[in-house]
């Protein structure tokens, strides 16, 4: 699995659990407990978190090299 920007939240917490560390600790992204995260992409997400483009590609890179 290929992890984007549109990947949604509660599909890669289900699939990569691993993929929390990245989202809550290096992101402050709290989605994980979210209800929103079933209907979210990451690029949601994170928009609502005042992300911008430049930071979101960043997160979505980390999040690849997590999952390897």
């Amino acid at each position: 699995m290929k992890i984007t920007k549109k990947t949604n939240i509660a599909k890669l917490i289900q699939k990569h659990p691993e993929s929390i560390e990245i989202l809550v600790q290096k992101y402050g992204l709290h989605c994980v407990g979210c209800m929103a995260s079933a209907f979210e992409t990451l690029e949601q997400g994170a928009m609502v978190h005042g992300m911008n483009e430049k930071k979101i590609g960043k997160m979505v890179e980390d999040l690849n090299k997590k999952i390897k």
